[in-house]
């Protein structure tokens, strides 16, 4: 590779990288919105959900960002909600994915399918994990307990500060994986790089959840990237992100002790999503 292609691949990342600026600051600035004014009404209302946790967990999930994910991680730590709920949260999250999307208008139509069709699998696994473990919250514990453990009825400062944040960090991430997957097309081309991710192959579902399984924004930033080059289907995109629940796995290791059930919620979460890209690489979607 010559240095003149090189300048090209690093020139070309960071005039797709630095024009969605505008775009991800606006986006995260009205997440921060939506989480200063209205965080406490939602989080209560998925504590107090009961029955219909599956179904208010996946709508949320939905919502950018690992917000939720993280929240419902805490609540089922301290026993507020069902597994079948928190599975719900975490198939559904999609961490920054939306938002990556978001900044191509070309793919709207596609983000409103794969948040319907993550919802829907939220929804469905949520229930039938319930039903298969038949484990429920139990009486002694109560939503008002948890908040003033965890502090999230506490005051929250201004939202400028954390979304200039999170579109800081998530930029970075975006410059070095953009950088790659350019790299790697120029270097491989793209036909070959679908090859080694096992493109046209029912196995390749495996490989995005595993990816996705990573507990940082870059996996699902990469797993974003991967279906927009069109490297990986919507299957595999749809089982990548339905593992991507981002920090809401670590939360969930550091604060349940019982880590036969946190490895049990992973493997669920992971069998979950392989079954759903396998389901959906053979439906007309």
């Amino acid at each position: 590779m010559t240095v003149e292609l090189f300048i090209d691949i690093v020139k070309d990342t960071l005039f797709d990288c630095l024009k969605l600026i505008p775009f991800l600051f606006f986006a995260f600035l009205l997440l921060e919105a939506l989480e200063h004014h209205a965080s406490e009404r939602i989080n209560n209302a998925l504590a107090s959900s009961g029955k219909a946790g599956p179904v208010i967990g996946s709508l949320l999930g939905c919502i950018p960002q690992c917000g939720f994910s993280v929240f419902s991680a805490n609540l089922f730590s301290n026993g507020v909600i069902t597994i079948g709920t928190l599975i719900a949260v975490y198939l559904s999250t999609s961490d920054e994915a939306v938002i990556i999307m978001l900044s191509h208008p070309e793919k709207k139509l596609e983000i409103f399918k794969l948040l319907a069709v993550k919802v829907i699998i939220g929804i469905i696994f949520g229930y039938l994990i319930d039903l298969i473990f038949r484990k429920h919250p139990g009486p002694e514990k109560h939503i008002e307990d948890h908040c003033h453990e965890c502090g999230c009825n506490d005051e929250h400062g201004g939202i400028f500060k954390p979304a200039l944040h999170h579109t800081l960090k998530t930029l970075i991430f975006l410059v070095i994986i953009v950088f790659i997957l350019n790299f790697a097309v120029e270097w491989l081309g793209i036909e070959r790089l679908g090859k080694l991710l096992l493109s046209n192959s029912v196995l390749q579902p495996f490989i995005s959840a595993l990816i996705g399984l990573i507990p940082n924004c870059a996996a699902s930033i990469l797993i974003t990237e991967l279906y927009l080059e069109g490297v990986i289907s919507f299957a595999s995109v749809v089982a990548g992100l339905c593992t991507g629940a981002g920090a809401g796995l670590i939360v969930m290791f550091r604060e349940n002790h019982h880590i036969k059930e946190n490895l049990k919620v992973v493997g669920l979460l992971y069998a979950c999503a392989v079954i759903s890209g396998l389901v959906i690489s053979f439906l007309p979607i």
